[in-house]
């Protein structure tokens, strides 16, 4: 198999055909990120794609395929929130030499995305105020809400069966309540 190039993976991702399964995935297109990217991913998850970072455009697909690729690949299974730590040390790396300024918004929200999706606070913060700073009102919006599910209850009690974590009769509550995936 030919190696996956930054573009091949920007070039999928933001193909119109495709942006509207981004947030309402199908199986269908769980599977075909999975045979075109899953060899490409573990590439990435082993740090053996670090020339990608030397450009805005290779660090956003980097970023993509660490971040939100997983997601539909590994889709209610562990792995896919094991490459987030990486996709946060690549995005910021890229915003530390300014890359983030050389994408359009899209490209912004998917870079900033990383830190929205961690269950840490600090991290919650930072997605924040990359979005404020950005203008990107309504990531902002998606940025304010999961900060509030990790202030309320230290991480995403809806990655809790998946990882094997017990949860607390409160996460349950609100899992169950309308609340839980209300902006």
């Amino acid at each position: 198999m030919s190696r996956v190039s930054p573009r091949d993976v920007l070039d999928f991702w933001f193909d119109d055909a495709h942006t509207k399964r981004w947030f309402r995935s199908t199986p269908a297109f769980d599977r075909e990120i999975r045979d075109r990217f899953e060899d490409c991913w573990r590439q990435a998850a082993a740090d053996r794609l670090g020339d990608w970072e030397e450009t805005a455009e290779g660090a956003l697909a980097l970023v993509i395929l660490l971040d939100q690729l997983p997601l539909n690949m590994f889709r209610d299974r562990p792995e896919g929130y094991s490459s987030e730590p990486l996709a946060r040390a690549v995005a910021t790396r890229a915003i530390g030499r300014g890359f983030d300024s050389d994408l359009d918004d899209r490209g912004k929200a998917f870079l900033y995305l990383p830190f929205m999706h961690s269950e840490d606070l600090a991290d919650q913060d930072r997605a924040i105020a990359l979005f404020e700073a950005a203008g990107l009102q309504d990531n902002l919006r998606w940025a304010r809400h999961h900060r509030g599910i990790v202030h309320r209850f230290g991480r995403f009690p809806h990655r809790n069966a998946v990882l094997g974590r017990d949860s607390s009769d409160e996460e349950l509550a609100w899992l169950d309540s309308p609340q839980a995936f209300r902006p």
